[in-house]
Parts: C-alpha cells; sequence; structure tokens
C-alpha cells in the first residue's frame, strides 16, 4: 500500500521528476518480476503515484516496458575514448557482450520472449531497434574519427553505425550462447567495420 507520506511525495512530483520515478520503478519491476510480471499497478505503487499518472505518459503496459528498458539501458551506456576508432569499437563491443549475459540483458531477453505472444510488444521492439542511445553512441564513435582523420564525413552515416550492434546480434541468434567470443568482436571490428569505414573514402 501506498503510504500517507509517499501519496504527499507523489503529489508534489511533476514533469520530469515524476516520469523519472516511473521508468526507475518500472525498471525494478523488469528486473525482479519480469515483463509478464510487471503491471500498471505494481509499477503505480512502486513509484508511489496512480495509474492514472502512468496512463497519461505511456498508453499500455508494452510501451512502457520498452521505455522502462530504455531508461536502464541509457543509464548504463558509457562512450568509450580509447583514441583510435578500432579501440572505441572494440571497446563498446565488449561492453554491449558484457550487458547481455547480465541484469539488464536478461531484461531485453525477456521481452524478446514475450513479444512472440504480444503482438504490440513485438511492433515497439521493431521500432525502437533504430534511434537508440547505442545507435547515437555509434555515430559518435564514428565523428570522432572522421575529426581525427581515420575516416570520411561519409563514414559518419547510420546504416554503417548500425553494422557492429547488427552482426553481434546476428552472432546471438545463431550460435545461441550469452557471451559471443572476443576473437569474434575483434573480426567484426578488424574485418568488417573498419574496411566498410575506410571504403566509404572511396568516390564512384
Amino acid at each position: 500500500m501506498v503510504s500517507d507520506q509517499q501519496r504527499g511525495t507523489a503529489t508534489r512530483r511533476r514533469g520530469a521528476a515524476l516520469e523519472d520515478a516511473i521508468l526507475k520503478a518500472a525498471a525494478e519491476e523488469l528486473r525482479t518480476v519480469g515483463y509478464t510480471g510487471m503491471t500498471m499497478d505494481r509499477v503505480a505503487q512502486r513509484a508511489a503515484t496512480n495509474k492514472n499518472a502512468i496512463y497519461r505518459r505511456w498508453p499500455s503496459r508494452p510501451a512502457l516496458g520498452i521505455a522502462a528498458y530504455r531508461h536502464l539501458a541509457d543509464a548504463q551506456l558509457h562512450i568509450p575514448d580509447t583514441g583510435t576508432l578500432r579501440g572505441d569499437a572494440l571497446a563498446l563491443l565488449r561492453a554491449a557482450n558484457t550487458t547481455w549475459s547480465s541484469p539488464q540483458g536478461a531484461v531485453l531477453r525477456d521481452l524478446l520472449a514475450a513479444a512472440a505472444d504480444e503482438p504490440d510488444l513485438l511492433t515497439l521492439l521493431r521500432e525502437q531497434a533504430g534511434g537508440s542511445s547505442t545507435d547515437a553512441a555509434w555515430l559518435t564513435l564514428l565523428e570522432r574519427a572522421a575529426a581525427r582523420g581515420e575516416a570520411a564525413s561519409s563514414a559518419v552515416h547510420p546504416r554503417v553505425a548500425s553494422v557492429p550492434m547488427m552482426l553481434l546480434r546476428g552472432e546471438y541468434a545463431v550460435r545461441g550462447l550469452p557471451e559471443v567470443p572476443d576473437e569474434v568482436l575483434t573480426e567484426i571490428v578488424e574485418e568488417i567495420l573498419l574496411p566498410l569505414v575506410r571504403g566509404r573514402a572511396i568516390k564512384p
């Protein structure tokens, strides 16, 4: 039950503060009971607010689930800066690889499993596949490489930025393992990403 003190706190929260509290509560629900166990009632209770406040921002449980996962992922994302594109790309891939076998990765796997029986959730997952903070991180790596003279400005492209993570996800799907061998990550960077980036400088 929500205490009188919590109700008083909830009434004082507005805007971004309330939204952040709801997302944190939903992310904690995803970690503890999974997407199938997460309900608007449970999130409202954990966030010390009411369901109307949630529905005004996220019209459905799938929408809240995806938003909560992205909130969790964004909070833990770190953009490496090793001084080279190779070093940055390997560091970001290794971090993503570690995340897949972490509690955060377990949340994503849970969402993917639930999407098989919930079309709305599957649609949202597909829509969120692009434009994420991870995509932005890869674009940042390419922008830095271009600024250092390692890459042409034409290499700073969303399609180029999406390649490493698409290949990593493919490895998960094909191998069925919670973690991809480090030599495969190195191959993705050295045999695919770097030649692709260098090739963008070649004019037809």
